[in-house]
């Protein structure tokens, strides 16, 4: 397992940009982030999609479930599936064009579909430290 520390808000760029590297050995594309409430998941994901080259605002897609953000001729797909209550309901907007898009797609609260999430699905894990640090390990 990797770790990555981010010490402050000023580092999360380096982190992002670190995390990215990573992914080009793997080539993950659907990357579950796992995290309390508060935890830095959006955060991360706004890094993450700067450094991708998103110039589109990057927020938390609660009440919509899913933003699409264009990063080039690329698009990235951003869920957020705190509000769903089963599975099904991703089934309703046909989750599955998405994830098996061959996009980036950054899927937050993963565990409320976790039957749903592809076999190769990268699993994140955002830790918020005593100090208030955060330890990404994916």
């Amino acid at each position: 397992m990797k770790k990555i520390q981010i010490r402050s808000i000023a580092e999360i760029n380096i982190a992002a940009r670190e995390f990215l590297q990573c992914l080009s050995e793997k080539e993950a594309k659907v990357i579950a982030f796992y995290g309390s409430m508060g935890a830095g998941k959006t955060t991360f994901i706004k890094a993450l999609c700067e450094e991708l080259g998103v110039t589109d605002v990057v927020n938390s897609p609660t009440f919509a479930i899913i933003n699409e953000y264009a990063a080039g001729k690329e698009k990235i797909y951003h869920f957020d599936f705190y509000r769903i209550n089963k599975p099904e309901e991703a089934l309703d907007f046909g989750y599955e064009d998405y994830f098996y898009s061959g996009n980036f797609c950054f899927v937050e609260w993963p565990e409320k579909i976790a039957d749903l999430l592809p076999q190769d699905t990268l699993k994140l894990y955002i830790t918020e430290e005593a100090d208030g640090s955060r330890e990404i390990s994916f």
